[in-house]
């Protein structure tokens, strides 16, 4: 017995398959990027056989070749954006780290990133791995399934091109990246001004204590106390940015 699938199953898995694809490239996960090739292509299989009930409705007829790749460029396209607008959402919080680590004095130590395997500063990795564990907490990985299996009843396999209006959303979240990263940042960096200010004073009245040795361990304990104390609302602050970047990847459509 020879089992076969009809050629506009196989066309429209390949269109689901180069969406997810895209999608998946970009993904902000801790190590996600430097694991095997085969494991990304696995998960990439692994979702566009989960999405079969909305893979889209094709004649069974051989498309063109000009026809098949634009419609691989079209899926690959909306994969990528969306993969970059998740991007963002975790590029904030590591704008948020590295102006705190230059100002607290993270900025002389470094490590490695999970994420690129370049040198990064201490805290830069620790957020990383904050926002890596609040994209999974937060049900994210859910909320982007579900958009994807939106997408293909919005506009079917193929359809969808960039647009001024459909990219407004992403261009929003990509200048309210820096915003919301100094947001982050700017309760801290108060702290530590008011530290040093306070020091410049002791110093001024007692010129004979060594305040420099003093200072580096006091803004980076300082630092990590407020931080400690604001990962509740790190939290909330993540939740609901990862939710406007869900609104944004939805509307999409041209």
């Amino acid at each position: 017995m020879t089992l076969g699938l009809p050629l506009s199953t196989m066309v429209a898995f390949l269109l689901v398959l180069a969406r997810v694809a895209g999608l998946v490239t970009f993904l902000p996960i801790p190590g996600f990027k430097n694991a095997p090739g085969m494991i990304r292509i696995v998960l990439a299989f692994a979702i566009a056989v989960a999405l079969f009930p909305v893979w889209p409705n094709l004649p069974n007829e051989v498309p063109s070749f000009g026809q098949l790749t634009a419609w691989a460029f079209s899926e690959m396209g909306f994969g990528i954006v969306a993969g970059l607008a998740v991007g963002f959402l975790t590029e904030a919080f590591q704008i948020a780290a590295q102006v705190l680590g230059l100002q607290a004095g993270y900025g002389y130590a470094s490590t490695i990133d999970p994420t690129s395997q370049a040198d990064s500063g201490v805290l830069q990795v620790v957020m990383t791995l904050m926002t890596g564990l609040l994209f999974f907490s937060c049900g994210i990985d859910r909320e982007l399934i579900r958009v994807l299996a939106a997408s293909f009843q919005k506009f079917p396999a193929g359809s969808w091109t960039p647009s001024a209006a459909s990219l407004d959303g992403i261009i929003h979240l990509g200048g309210g990246m820096f915003s919301l990263g100094l947001r982050l940042a700017m309760p801290v960096i108060a702290l530590l001004l008011l530290i040093d200010l306070a020091l410049a004073m002791l110093g001024r009245m007692q010129q004979q204590l060594q305040l420099l040795t003093l200072a580096f361990p006091l803004k980076m304990l300082a630092a990590l106390a407020i931080l400690a104390a604001l990962t509740p609302v790190i939290s909330r602050i993540f939740e609901g940015a990862a939710a406007r970047t869900i609104s944004a990847i939805a509307h999409l459509a041209p």
